[in-house]
């Protein structure tokens, strides 16, 4: 399934990339100057500055990373395809194939650009649109092969019921074209808790993930919810659950640790909410995680009406965590790259020999200035550079600049 994916996939032109190529002078967060080889998809060799140079000459290609911080590459856990890009349609959605393929795409690589190598998208499937999002969605996945690596979560809207008939045969068709999570708003569903008992039901049969949307502001249904999926594998995820963080202190609290013994992943929403403009809530990030809740962050809506501006940058995620909910730099980023992989059912990134080679290189040689000022960038999958993004920034001359000595940030470019 593409979400446990443990080996690179093929490339584009059907080969596993295997050209090596090496980075020069990036910085760690640990304050290290390093070069750091690649190969066959996966990080070869990490070595002080200039000590990788001489043994790779003629056999690698080389980019020049003075000036940037490299960093596991972030990974979006939380994005809508089928929606995306939408809030200027003025209208009724269009769920013509050919338009949310081409949305799909445009926002994929909106979001590589950004860093994520791999995304997971909610789908929605059943109603008048049946299957025809997820089939667009899925044929984006296919032509981004090579460039990034997109998980589908098939969202039917009812699964109880005379209608909930419906919805779980869209649910099974959905899984044998290629949906790899089951997912869906039990929060929306007449019986709440027999959605969630048929999706984890189902999601057993096929032995897959389950990713489930939730308000959480119901302390009551929240158990029973936490309660049926404890020891499910491959896991469940929750999100956005902003509502938690309206509950009492101690009705909150009960419910984190409920949700932390059934080993419940939470993914928030930092940058807002999806599905209904009226929620702006985010999950209370520091009381789940000292209750020891696995807390992910995703970027939810990217300008479809749920947010009209959301970026779908998982840095500005990961930026809101730390200057909003008061999380170190180091756990904010960690909120997107590590547990947002991990959410996924993706192998762990370190900048170490032998991991994945999926990296992200930002100007700048700190984290906090990364993720206050995070513009040129770029981006790694599976050993090959796949997205650049650069940004000059230029003053008219003055001499009081000068005579301080101001970092400046000229136009050249790593090569």
């Amino acid at each position: 399934m593409p979400d446990r994916q443990q080996q690179p996939p093929p490339s584009s032109s059907g080969q596993t990339d295997t050209a090596a190529l090496l980075l020069c002078g990036a910085h760690l967060t640990d304050g290290r100057s390093v070069d750091v080889r690649l190969g066959g998809g996966r990080i070869e060799a990490v070595g002080t500055a200039g000590s990788l140079a001489g043994a790779s000459r003629g056999r690698a290609a080389r980019v020049d990373l003075e000036g940037y911080l490299l960093l596991p590459a972030p990974a979006e856990a939380h994005a809508h395809s089928d929606t995306a890009l939408t809030a200027d349609g003025g209208g009724p959605l269009a769920y013509d194939d050919r338009e949310i393929q081409r949305r799909a795409t445009e926002a994929a690589l909106l979001q590589l650009g950004h860093g994520a190598t791999a995304l997971r998208s909610h789908v929605r499937v059943g109603d008048a649109q049946g299957l025809d999002a997820l089939a667009a969605v899925l044929q984006v996945r296919r032509s981004l092969r090579g460039l990034a690596e997109l998980a589908t979560v098939a969202m039917p809207r009812v699964l109880t019921g005379a209608a909930g008939a419906d919805g779980l045969a869209m649910l099974r068709d959905a899984l044998k074209m290629g949906a790899s999570v089951v997912g869906g708003c039990p929060d929306a569903d007449p019986d709440p808790a027999g959605f969630v008992e048929a999706a984890l039901e189902l999601a057993s049969e096929h032995g897959c993930p389950v990713d489930l949307h939730t308000d959480a502001a119901d302390p009551a249904r929240l158990a029973r919810l936490a309660a049926m999926a404890a020891g499910l594998r491959p896991g469940v995820t929750l999100g956005p659950c902003g509502g938690l963080g309206g509950l009492p202190a101690e009705v909150a609290a009960r419910a984190a640790d409920q949700l932390a013994a059934a080993d419940v992943t939470v993914v928030c929403l930092p940058q807002g909410g999806c599905g209904s403009a009226d929620r702006r809530d985010t999950a209370p990030v520091r009381l789940l995680r000292s209750a020891g809740v696995r807390v992910a962050a995703g970027s939810g809506a990217l300008r479809d009406v749920s947010n009209p501006v959301g970026r779908g940058d998982p840095l500005e995620a990961a930026y809101l965590l730390a200057s909003r909910y008061g999380l170190r730099p180091e756990d904010a980023y960690a909120a997107v790259s590590r547990a947002a992989r991990a959410a996924l059912g993706l192998p762990e990134v370190r900048v170490e020999a032998g991991f994945p080679a999926e990296l992200l290189a930002v100007r700048g040689d700190r984290l906090d200035g990364v993720l206050s000022l995070a513009y040129s960038r770029i981006v790694v999958h599976r050993g090959r550079v796949v997205a650049r993004t650069s940004a000059v920034r230029e003053y008219c001359n003055s001499a009081t600049a000068s005579g301080l000595d101001l970092p400046r940030q000229g136009r050249g470019e790593p090569s």
